[in-house]
Order: C-alpha cells, then sequence, then structure tokens
C-alpha cells in the first residue's frame, strides 16, 4: 500500500524528536497547530459530559442526540472547507476564521436558553473546529522538514489522548446546575487569542491549488451520509439503527461514484480508485478508527458485567488513548520499509486486541478494585492499551504518507480529508457498534446474559476493519 516508500524514499529520515517541535524557531507553530486540535479535543469530550445537566436545566430531551451529530457534521463540513477555501483567503485566514467561528459558537451554547439555541452554537462551534483540525495537518509540511512530520501528527494524537483522560472530568466540574455553562465560556479566551496571533504565529503560505471550485454534490451527499450515521449512532431501536446505517452506506457509495466521475474533485487525485496508494491510505485510516471507535462500550461493559465503578471504568477506558500515544511516540521515528512494516503491524496489534476482548470482556467475573481483582483484569487491561496501541503504531506513517503521495496542487485537500476520514471513521465505528451490540442482546435479552453476548459479538465483529486494513496494508505499490 501507499506507506511502502517510493524507490527514492527507502532511506531512513534524519533522526528526531518531538521535543524539536518545542524548538525556539517551531514552538509558536507548533502551539498554534496543537492548541487548534486540543480546542476540537476538549469541546467533543468536555460537551459530552455536560450534556445531560444542559438537559436538567433548560429541557430539551427529544433533541438530545443532536448535540454531537450536528458537531461531527459540521466538523467535517469545516475540514472540507480548508481546501475549499476562497481564493483570496489564505490558510493563515482560515486558522483566524475557524478559531472565530469556533468562539461564536461557543459564546451561543454559553447564552443559550434553550436546547435548539445550544443546537445552532454546537453547529457553529463544530464548523470552526473542522476547521482547526484540518489545518493542523494542511501546515504540516509548510512549517516542518519532513523529518518531523510524523512526530507533529504524534502530538496531535497526543492532545487527544490527553483530552479523552481529562475531558470526562474537567466536564465533571461543570456539571451542576447552570455551571455547563462555564463550560462553553472557559474556552472562549484561548480561542479569541489563538484568532488574534493567528497572522503572526503561522507562516505564511503560498496558494498551490490549480482548482478551488466546490464540488456541491459530493459535499451535499457526504454530509447527508454523515447525519444519517451520526443519528444511526444515537437510535435504540435496531431496525431503524440499521436501515440509517445502511442509507448512509449506500449515500457514500453514490458520493464515491460522483466524484470518480467528476471534473471537481473533493479527494485528491486517486483517492477513490483502490488500486491507487493513497486510496489504499485512505481506506486503512477509517478501518482503524471504525475499529477502536468500539471503546464507546468498554466502560459499559466493565460496570456491568465486571462491578468496576462509574469512575474507575472511565479512566480505564483512557487506557486505548493512552496506548495510542505511547505507540506514537516510540515509533514515530521510523521512516521507509519499518514505517510500512508499522502499519501492517499497528493494523495485526489492534485488530489482536480488539479480538482478545471479545472473551475478556464477556465473561462476568467481578474485578474488584483490590489485588486479586486487578490480577484479574490485567489482560483486559493490556489488551485496552494495545488496541490503542495499534493505532498509534500506524496513524503518524499513514499521515506522513498522505502528505507524501498527494501531488503539490492538491496537498490541501489531502489533509483535508485525513480529518474527515477520522470523523468518519468514528461516526461509522460508533454506529456499527451500536447495531452489532444491540443485534446481539445487550437490549433483548438484556442483563447479564445479554451483555456477555453483546461484548463477545461486538469485538469478535469489530476486530475485522482491522484485520481488513492489515491485508490492505500488505498490498505493495506499482507506482
Amino acid at each position: 500500500m501507499s506507506a511502502h516508500p517510493k524507490p527514492d524514499q527507502d532511506r531512513d529520515a534524519v533522526p528526531a524528536s518531538v521535543f524539536q517541535l518545542f524548538g525556539t524557531a517551531l514552538l509558536p507553530a507548533t502551539l498554534m497547530l496543537g492548541g487548534g486540535v486540543t480546542l476540537f479535543a476538549v469541546e467533543t469530550y468536555v460537551t459530552a459530559t455536560v450534556a445531560p445537566s444542559i438537559v436538567r436545566d433548560i429541557g430539551g430531551l427529544e433533541l438530545f442526540a443532536w448535540v454531537t451529530t450536528l458537531y461531527v457534521a459540521a466538523a467535517i463540513l469545516g475540514s472540507l472547507f480548508v481546501a475549499l477555501r476562497p481564493r483570496t483567503l489564505s490558510l493563515r485566514g482560515v486558522y483566524t476564521v475557524g478559531a472565530l467561528v469556533f468562539s461564536a459558537g461557543s459564546l451561543v451554547c454559553a447564552l443559550a436558553p434553550t436546547m435548539a439555541v445550544v443546537l445552532m452554537g454546537r453547529t457553529v462551534q463544530g464548523l470552526g473546529a473542522g476547521m482547526l483540525s484540518g489545518l493542523a495537518y494542511a501546515f504540516i509540511r509548510h512549517v516542518y522538514p519532513e523529518p518531523l512530520w510524523r512526530k507533529a501528527s504524534t502530538l496531535y494524537a497526543a492532545v487527544w489522548g490527553i483530552a479523552t483522560f481529562l475531558g470526562p472530568t474537567a466536564g465533571g466540574l461543570f456539571a451542576d446546575g447552570s455551571d455547563w455553562r462555564l463550560a462553553f465560556y472557559v474556552l472562549l479566551p484561548p480561542a479569541l487569542l489563538m484568532a488574534a496571533f493567528a497572522g503572526r504565529l503561522l507562516p505564511a503560505v503560498a496558494d498551490e491549488r490549480t482548482d478551488a471550485r466546490t464540488p456541491l454534490p459530493q459535499i451535499g451527499l457526504l454530509l447527508v451520509a454523515v447525519l444519517l450515521v451520526s443519528t444511526a449512532g444515537t437510535e435504540e431501536r435496531t431496525g431503524i439503527k440499521v436501515a440509517l446505517l445502511l442509507a448512509s452506506l449506500a449515500l457514500m457509495v453514490v458520493m464515491l461514484g460522483v466524484e470518480h466521475r467528476a471534473a471537481t474533485r473533493l479527494l485528491p487525485q486517486g483517492a477513490v480508485t483502490v488500486t491507487q496508494p493513497i486510496a489504499r491510505l485512505y481506506l486503512v485510516m477509517v478501518a482503524v478508527i471504525v475499529t477502536v471507535s468500539s471503546d464507546v462500550y468498554i466502560p459499559y461493559f466493565l460496570q456491568t458485567l465486571h462491578g468496576v465503578a462509574p469512575l474507575a471504568s472511565g479512566y480505564l477506558v483512557a487506557l486505548v488513548a493512552l496506548g495510542w500515544t505511547l505507540t506514537a511516540f516510540f515509533t514515530g521515528t521510523l521512516s521507509g520499509r519499518r514505517a510500512a512494516w508499522a502499519v501492517t503491524a499497528g493494523c495485526a496489534l489492534e485488530a489482536g486486541a480488539t479480538l482478545a476482548l471479545a472473551p475478556l470482556l464477556g465473561g462476568g467475573e467481578v474485578w474488584a478494585l483490590e489485588w486479586d481483582g486487578l490480577a484479574v483484569m490485567a489482560p483486559a487491561v493490556l489488551a485496552m492499551l494495545l488496541m490503542g496501541g495499534g493505532v498509534g503504531l500506524c496513524w503518524a506513517h499513514l499521515v506522513a504518507g498522505v502528505v507524501k503521495w498527494a501531488d503539490a496542487a492538491e496537498q490541501d485537500k489531502a489533509s483535508a480529508a485525513i480529518a474527515t476520514m477520522q470523523s468518519l471513521g468514528g461516526a461509522f465505528g460508533a454506529a456499527l457498534s451500536g447495531v452489532i451490540a444491540n443485534s446481539a442482546g445487550l437490549v433483548d435479552p438484556g442483563g447479564q446474559a445479554g451483555g456477555q453476548s453483546a461484548a463477545h459479538w461486538l469485538y469478535l465483529l469489530m476486530a475485522v476493519p482491522a484485520a481488513a486494513a492489515c491485508l490492505v496494508s500488505l498490498v505493495p505499490n506499482r507506482t
């Protein structure tokens, strides 16, 4: 696949360290780009934590599911805007706009008198967050020398890992009464500061695009597909969930068909042709995110099947993010064939760890947080670490591969698509996990037996996308 280098790229890169990202020359840009990803990640997990408090305070339970759905859809649109921006707007300008849009959305949410207004704010927030997240990848090749591309991607992964770990805890600080509004106010100062300093701290970048026309049909199909699959992820009725998921997949197929024939493209050249390296890179990206998204059910199984306290289960599932971060830091310097094999090994590791969770979480023994309980829990803890570790092993190399294989005139499209693929994988993974868990007995018959069946089949089947990605990664490049 495209992780395998071109003939003249099979040499080891200059030794690089993540600490070089914080050197005097690179520190300003690192803070800005990492800060943009931080806003996106922190807002994602903090809002998920305070959402029940919002409903208790101002009502709107019937609209609860849309708090996340609209945010995800808008974030994808925001990431696409990076590549489809007007000619008169530079990448630095997009950063300023993204930070201001995010700030405006946060303010609307903080002042919202009703849930409908919260949803408006979340949509605006997501649009700005998507721009900032897409820019982190778009700026990589302009800010850092090539040996640091993988390290920069590793840093962004670390941000998500930290947010996964601390986000729910931070959200808990704002969960009482109307304090949820503070969760939106607190992000305003850093977002406004980032907007103010973007023009000074980020480099001026020439616009290399040869075609900045907007592929409206593909964007429309993609957004509807995302809305459908995001809604499926929150739907409790299995039949409707399946129908929404299938409709979303059908629209994605139609979108890819339109993209393949269109004169104005949404994705870089070759991205919808599986024989092309860049298409296989994106395919592997989506597959590994789909698999790791099944971690959303880990806290539930820990609590209901193994007697783990809610707070402890939240921190245990954060081990997935910790594994991602650790392996990314230790393997981000690999290059050439070693990087290619790291992608394959990462997919295989993720698939194996996910498969191991089927019997480990599907059992019914109580894991009390005492020495005996911890000893029994240890294999599951290791599997959770390795599940995320597999993604961390390959993600930075996938990102670097996309940047390398895309033509210069399509780098913005290629970079924006990275954030899009990550969001798509997360949305489809969450929805598919729900379909499998519900079909396997999570709700009917429910209880201990239903939970055990759901855990067994969920992780047995969700290992398949990562295993398929492993096979795709072994396909050699012919170009």
